[in-house]
């Protein structure tokens, strides 16, 4: 088995090239793996925790992935992602950096871990539709009464009219 565990995005599933795992959800019943060939990474220097090696390392890793050319997704599953994620697309294509961790072995587990959370929310079928109902009389009767007791104590407090 690979050292990385069984959850780690990054595994290669029973012999396969490695790439993005995503498991069956109701959005992708047979699954999904975004193949290595489909992601680009670009890495840069990073700001935050490191220290002094913060400055020659370059530990950011920039995951992109075509989202509108890919030939892992079915045809519901590109116009799904493409119109819930259209604020993260540019010209059709997922971006995410990482930057939280000292080393780049880590951003890029963190990257593939982001982009398959992102997809698999993206790729959930909407919820159904609120169906409208109506009270029903007896709640219709609590409220009323309801109404009726709180004007009792309102009118309580008003001073007593000229008689």
């Amino acid at each position: 088995m690979d050292a990385r565990g069984p959850e780690h995005p990054c595994r290669p599933v029973n012999g396969a090239p490695g790439g993005v795992v995503i498991r069956p959800t109701r959005g992708a019943p047979g699954g999904l793996l975004i193949p290595d060939a489909e992601l680009a990474e670009r890495f840069s220097r990073s700001s935050g925790p490191g220290g002094q090696s913060v400055n020659t390392t370059d530990s950011r890793v920039e995951l992109s992935w075509d989202v509108a050319g890919s030939a892992a997704l079915t045809g519901i599953q590109r116009e799904r992602l493409l119109e819930r994620l259209a604020g993260r697309l540019v010209d059709g294509v997922l971006t995410i950096a990482a930057a939280e961790h000292r080393s780049q072995f880590q951003n890029r587990s963190a990257a593939r871990r982001r982009l398959q959370d992102l997809v698999t929310d993206a790729l959930a079928p909407p919820s159904p539709s609120r169906r409208a109902t109506k009270p029903s009389r007896a709640a219709k009767a609590r409220r009323v009464d309801a109404k009726r007791r709180r004007s009792e104590v309102k009118a309580g407090r008003r001073a007593p009219g000229p008689e």
